[in-house]
């Protein structure tokens, strides 16, 4: 019961009130996936950024498929050398880091329609058992079967072979 896997991946990009950069953004993460994603829409109005409900502000698409996410994990760590700053850690036990330019990804080409953009990545990792805080009757899960950042550490230097940085 204490075996880590990683539940599902997440991969977004924020485009802000630039709608070419959103298209841009939806036709990179449909290369990389082959999957349509989905745009994230505002739901507060902050005038400062011109930002109104019902505006999109980016996509994203969740990966639940267990055969994907491991080649997906591995090309993208590829892409930042292998190396995580100890900051891509939540104690949840969550990881997120960015790609700067999709091109650094093994198995992607440049594309002329895409220009060079980037993504944000968020492993989302679990334990047996974690399946009762989505049911219908949701279920508090124990402290002692948390995650905990550490853990979450072990898992990609076990698994992945990610060295961590300290620092920010």
């Amino acid at each position: 019961m204490k075996e880590i896997k990683i539940e599902k991946i997440t991969l977004n990009v924020g485009a802000g009130k630039d709608q070419a950069v959103l298209e841009k953004g939806m036709l990179l993460l449909k290369s990389i996936t082959g999957i349509d994603p989905v745009k994230t829409i505002t739901k507060k109005r902050i005038p400062s950024w011109g930002l109104r409900p019902g505006l999109p502000v980016g996509c994203k698409i969740t990966i639940r498929a267990k055969d994907k996410i491991k080649d997906l994990v591995e090309r993208c760590l590829k892409a930042k050398d292998g190396v995580l700053k100890s900051s891509c850690f939540d104690e949840g036990g969550n990881i997120s880091f960015g790609i700067h330019e999709y091109i650094d990804v093994p198995g992607l080409e440049y594309d002329p329609k895409i220009g060079i953009i980037g993504f944000q990545i968020s492993l989302t990792l679990e334990r047996p058992g974690y399946k009762i805080k989505r049911k219908a009757n949701k279920k508090v899960i124990g402290h002692k079967h948390m995650i905990t950042k550490e853990e979450a550490m072990n898992f990609l230097k076990d698994n992945y072979q990610v060295n961590i940085e300290d620092g920010k």
